[in-house]
């Protein structure tokens, strides 16, 4: 709100200076009782400065669109809200910076009472910045995965993005991107096991048996060599989950394929990871056999690509994307 002197449509100048309100940028007050540390709320309080033609852009569009794992922060702390301006013509607030490269109308929507960039100028625009290249294939990733923006969709985007800052790193980061990876650990799995030459590789794809039955559905699967490859957080050392994981791990083998898991600190130093990785290889019995399969019966409901889980009902999102999160 703007100070009202009736104190009637916002606070009195007075109680503007007071503990129950709080200046969220140039002009404009909140009751304190509304903190800012939630994203929604930081963007909220950057978007009240912008004109009638701008827009919220980047991680925090995606985030207002629901994209999950867009929370703002990163190892240096809160990461800036980024508003898409015409000629920077803001002073923006603490926490936000201004962007004022040029656009299309159809760049932007508005959606529950706030304008922001469209999902695919969004993503190109965090890609393009990203801190590497392996920064803007999570980034990717993460999109595709709340099913925001496709691999096609991305590539046919960032055709008309000639020669804009980072594009290069974008049109990288969407080539190897992947629309059914879970985590941004899983991210940086299949690009290390890119590094040694393991390309024919599929994220959570469900695995069965000659039968039809479903096996398991593993965060990476080498198709070349049949490679099962997993990544072990904090939780998988949990008694429950870890009985879990080793049941799975027995179900794969009986069909012939090898098992490597990936721990925290193989991020680091990944030598150990890769000749694991190589061995593994080595004991398995190679690709797509009569022990085992990754085309699915017909009773099975695919949800492997963008597209798949786009055509999926609210009742058949609920049963079988639901999975993903646990």
């Amino acid at each position: 709100m703007r100070i009202d002197p009736a104190g009637r449509a916002g606070p009195t100048r007075g109680q503007a200076a007071g503990k129950g309100w709080r200046r969220t940028s140039r002009g404009f007050y909140l009751p304190a009782r509304y903190d800012a540390d939630s994203p929604e709320q930081r963007i909220v309080e950057a978007a009240v400065t912008l004109g009638p033609d701008d827009a919220v852009t980047g991680w925090a569009a995606l985030r207002w669109l629901g994209g999950v794992g867009f929370d703002g922060v990163d190892l240096g702390g809160e990461v800036p809200v980024p508003l898409l301006t015409i000629g920077h013509r803001i002073d923006p607030p603490p926490g936000a910076f201004v962007t004022a490269e040029r656009r299309q109308s159809e760049d932007r929507r508005r959606i529950d009472g706030l304008m922001v960039t469209h999902p695919l100028r969004s993503v190109c625009f965090e890609m393009r910045y990203a801190a590497s290249l392996v920064e803007a294939v999570k980034i990717f990733d993460l999109a595709a995965y709340s099913d925001l923006v496709s691999r096609n969709q991305a590539a046919h985007y960032v055709r008309r993005l000639t020669a804009w800052t980072g594009v290069g790193q974008c049109r990288d980061a969407i080539v190897l991107g992947n629309e059914n990876t879970w985590s941004p650990m899983e991210t940086e799995m299949r690009l290390l096991w890119r590094r040694i030459g393991l390309v024919a590789v599929v994220s959570n794809h469900p695995v069965f048996d000659a039968a039809g039955n479903h096996i398991g559905t593993p965060d990476l699967l080498d198709l070349e060599h049949g490679a099962v490859g997993e990544y072990d957080g904090a939780l998988h050392l949990q008694g429950r989950q870890r009985a879990k994981d080793i049941r799975r791990e027995s179900a794969f083998r009986r069909v012939g394929l090898e098992y490597v898991t990936m721990v925290a600190a193989d991020r680091h130093d990944p030598t150990d990871f890769f000749q694991r990785t190589l061995d593994a290889c080595r004991r398995a019995t190679g690709g797509t056999t009569d022990r085992w399969t990754i085309t699915p019966p017909p009773w099975w409901t695919p949800t492997t690509t963008v597209a798949a889980r786009r055509r999926l009902t609210a009742a058949q999102e609920e049963k079988y994307l639901h999975p993903r999160a646990s």
